[in-house]
């Protein structure tokens, strides 16, 4: 049996081709906060070397299935750029800008202090910015949120200055790494499939639902490689041009909470509802704000040619077999925004440091080569991306998987 990439897949993981995908979580785990009653939650999808990986985020009305979807995404996450760690997921249920969210998300983190300590690395996620949860974590005394990840190490000091130095690294726009690298793999996966398909980038258009951290990302690189970003909606509606925004100019207008100053948009940017971003006449749209953004009831005003999910779990099933249906695919979440989460594996292992070149080069060359093959795929016999992504986490992830009566490799942190 081979994998979509070409490998051969031994026989006892062609015999267990569904592990990532069907598998039931390891763990689910329900808090309640004593001062406010709001909800939290921790789903542990799977682990690998005793780590899983995931992201907390914070918003009002998370649910503990929401939490357990995005656990499953995580572990295809992983398993598709053949990290050595599973999957986990935290949420609250709790509106971020409330003045007591910050004691909340304390809170939840201290309650699963023992998850924190050894097996979960958690980092930011909607509605908790990567400084917040580590300013968190430094109170609880845990330094910064890859935790139970350094603590692994051979030279934990050594490795926490590393992710640090990498986290901090400067790039153009007065920005941090940390901050961009995972809209940079939205870039990616979007310039990946104008390549595919050879759109010339200046000709090529795109929309944006969301112009927060994943969002602006996506849009800040897209436009600094030629694409034209068309239209780019946040919580107060979408803005447009036919003719591509000013990108860099609208980035500089956002709040701490992504949303735009429309006092200070050009006159001539067009503004639309927020739902009309769906609709925008472009080549390829990206929604990058929330999950199931893509339903049966809006799938068919999309217009573009292909979707990119750079938000987690943003089309419903039932919407991808209707957009599927009418020849535009979806590129999914577990590989276009994953480069956030691979980087900061690449960056844990040694593999990337605080050079940002060394990390684009690397994102830039995954994230491109695999919307390559589930594109091919598509072309090739009309397999869904997803599909194909899928079969390719399932391999990658037996292939790391011991046979039976064999110990799994330890996980080398250096």
């Amino acid at each position: 049996m081979h994998d979509p990439s070409g490998r051969t897949v031994p026989a006892r993981a062609a015999a267990n081709a569904a592990t990532v995908r069907d598998a039931e979580p390891l763990l689910r785990l329900t808090w309640t906060d004593p001062v406010t009653g709001a909800h939290g939650y921790l789903v542990v999808h799977t682990l690998v070397s005793g780590l899983a990986t995931g992201g907390t985020r914070m918003r009002a009305g998370c649910t503990q299935s929401e939490v357990e979807d995005l656990a499953r995404g995580m572990a295809a996450k992983t398993a598709t750029f053949n990290l050595p760690v599973g999957g986990a997921k935290g949420g609250i249920d709790f509106d971020p800008k409330d003045p007591r969210a910050v004691g909340v998300l304390e809170r939840f983190c201290q309650a699963m202090r023992p998850w924190l300590d050894a097996h979960w690395v958690t980092a930011e996620d909607l509605g908790v910015p990567q400084h917040l949860i580590d300013d968190v974590f430094a109170r609880l005394g845990l330094e910064q949120s890859y935790h139970a990840a350094i603590t692994r190490s051979a030279d934990p000091q050594r490795t926490l200055r590393r992710v640090r130095a990498g986290l901090d690294a400067p790039v153009p726009g007065g920005l941090l790494l940390g901050d961009v690298i995972g809209g940079y793999g939205v870039a990616q996966a979007c310039l990946g499939a104008a390549s595919t398909w050879a759109w010339p980038v200046p000709e090529t258009t795109v929309a944006i639902q969301g112009i927060g951290t994943m969002g602006g990302g996506a849009a800040w690189y897209l436009h600094e490689a030629g694409m034209r970003v068309v239209a780019v909606a946040d919580a107060a509606g979408t803005l447009y041009h036919p003719d591509g925004l000013d990108v860099p100019a609208l980035l500089e207008l956002r709040d701490a909470y992504g949303e735009i100053d429309r006092t200070r948009v050009p006159e001539n940017v067009r503004r639309l509802p927020s739902s009309a971003v769906i609709a925008t006449e472009a080549d390829i749209l990206v929604p990058a704000a929330i999950s199931y953004a893509l339903t049966p009831d809006n799938s068919m005003d999309v217009a573009a040619k292909v979707v990119v999910e750079a938000a987690n779990s943003a089309t419903t099933p039932e919407a991808e077999a209707m957009l599927a249906a009418r020849g535009i695919p979806v590129i999914p979440d577990f590989v276009a925004n994953a480069g956030a989460a691979a980087w900061a594996w690449w960056l844990l292992l040694g593999q990337v440091g605080a050079n940002p070149a060394d990390s684009f080069h690397r994102l830039r060359t995954e994230m491109q080569a695999k919307v390559a093959l589930l594109l091919g795929q598509w072309q090739l016999d009309g397999a869904p991306p997803r599909r194909t992504a899928w079969e390719l986490a399932d391999a990658n992830r037996l292939a790391l998987t011991p046979a039976p009566g064999q110990d799994a490799p330890a996980l080398a942190i250096p």
